[in-house]
């Protein structure tokens, strides 16, 4: 794949808790250049980034990176987002319901997000690194049940990131509509069209020009 075609997947991301204005504006000003297909930052900078730049397609997270706040929060947080400019929503799931065996609350959960969101993309991190087989793939069932646009493997706050095996789990166990981001530790432009070969439409990474402007 061409070096233009690979930033195309790429959510061009920023989420540590000290990142500066400056670095924001940077990397929405790379996401134009580049041609990415969003920038995902913190909720706090969705407005000032929509001002500064009307024409890019903004992201940001919800209930991040540990998901385990109330879903009312989560979902006032949605609005709020979707209300000072962003145009994608990646929520955090509540990792402890999961653990629970709670996942037709998991389902609603996702469902109320669905519903506060209609009109824009919804993507659901699930956190593979904490889950077993078991457990992701009844979180498949559930993103699909539940509307979403998209399963996410990870925060990239966590102890793991991606990996093939949980994105070729995730292709087998997902509905048709439902389409699939990976993110965290990937590092080279050959894992990026590796994961882009196994089914992903997205890639979330801070490191996209590192990589493919070597």
């Amino acid at each position: 794949m061409t070096n233009q075609e690979l930033f195309s997947y790429v959510d061009h991301t920023a989420l540590k808790a000290f990142t500066t204005w400056a670095e924001i504006e940077k990397l929405c000003k790379e996401a134009v250049e580049y041609g990415m297909a969003s920038v995902c930052i913190p909720s706090g900078y969705i407005k000032r980034a929509h001002e500064a730049f009307p024409e890019l397609n903004l992201c940001t997270v919800i209930g991040f990176p540990l998901g385990n706040c109330s879903t009312g929060a989560k979902v006032a947080e949605a609005k709020q987002a979707l209300a000072d400019g962003a145009n994608e929503i990646d929520m955090v799931i509540n990792i402890g319901m999961v653990k629970n065996g709670e996942f037709d609350a998991c389902t609603d959960e996702i469902r109320a997000l669905r519903d506060a969101t209609q009109g824009h993309i919804l993507k659901v991190i699930i956190e593979t690194c904490y889950l077993t087989e078991e457990e992701k793939i009844c979180m498949c069932k559930a993103v699909t049940e539940a509307g979403a646009d998209f399963i996410k493997t990870s925060t990239g706050f966590g102890t793991g990131g991606a990996t093939l095996a949980d994105v070729n789990l995730m292709r087998e166990h997902i509905g048709k509509n439902v389409k699939i981001k990976a993110s965290g530790g990937i590092r080279t432009k050959e894992e990026m069209e590796a994961y882009i070969a196994a089914g992903c439409s997205r890639i979330g990474t801070s490191g996209a020009i590192a990589m493919l402007k070597k």
